[in-house]
């Protein structure tokens, strides 16, 4: 029995990814606050902000995994605010880390044990994990702390057989980005891509998909950015 484990599975890629891997014969395991609307996924209400949030889902979930011949783990929630270093104070930031960096540590303590060989963890980064803009501190350190974590995965992971990769989308037609982006500057950010458009969220989860397939790419950042042009 095959499984998808990933956080963030209730709108945008999250969603998309657990479709993609339903659609696979995959058993798929939601981690989030809200429900994933599609009914075949297997829900566990959780709130990654709160550093019990495993302890408290932890005998069910080892239930399924208990039985898993593969795992994926996919690490796709994330908070972005609009903030910069003059402003932010420190219980901000933590609460940012915590769900972009602390509770994809928690999930690989408590799903590694259960993962065996072609098993995966991808992780989303973003464009800004290896760059930064203004007004996106927060964001930029969590997302670059992501990258980190994926390459100390890769090492620590050595004859395992268990291989990782970090995704970085581009500016993809999410919730996410119609919150943070007012509507009179889509345009602008659709021709920051070198196609003129939006990238799709089935777009990543299909990147995500072939990652967990193909350990050669082990330790790789993928930029799916559709050519994101650079000024």
């Amino acid at each position: 029995m095959k499984y998808l484990l990933i956080t963030g599975a209730s709108a945008g890629i999250g969603l998309s990814t657990a479709k993609l891997f339903l659609d696979s014969n995959y058993k798929v395991i939601n981690l989030s606050r809200r429900p994933c609307p599609d009914e075949r996924v297997i829900h566990f209400r959780a709130d990654l902000t709160t550093p019990e949030f495993y302890s408290l889902i932890k005998p069910e979930i080892e239930k399924h995994l208990s039985k898993a011949e593969e795992i994926v783990l996919v690490h796709n929630a994330a908070k972005l605010t609009n903030d910069g270093v003059r402003t932010t104070e420190s219980d901000a930031l933590r609460e940012i880390l915590e769900i972009n960096v602390i509770a994809p540590n928690t999930l690989n303590l408590s799903i590694l044990p259960f993962m065996k060989p072609g098993s995966s963890i991808i992780y989303l980064g973003s464009t800004l994990s290896e760059k930064a803009v203004p007004n996106s501190f927060s964001y930029v350190t969590s997302k670059h702390a992501v990258i980190g974590m994926m390459r100390a995965t890769c090492q620590d992971l050595v004859s395992s057989d268990v291989h990782t990769a970090c995704i970085c989308p581009g500016f993809t037609d999410t919730e996410m980005l119609r919150e943070h982006v007012p509507a009179e500057f889509m345009a602008q950010i659709k021709n920051m891509s070198s196609f003129g458009r939006l990238v799709k969220p089935d777009e990543i989860a299909n990147a995500i998909f072939w990652s967990s397939q193909n350990p050669v790419i082990n330790g790789s950042i993928i930029h799916a950015n559709l050519g994101q042009i650079e000024s």
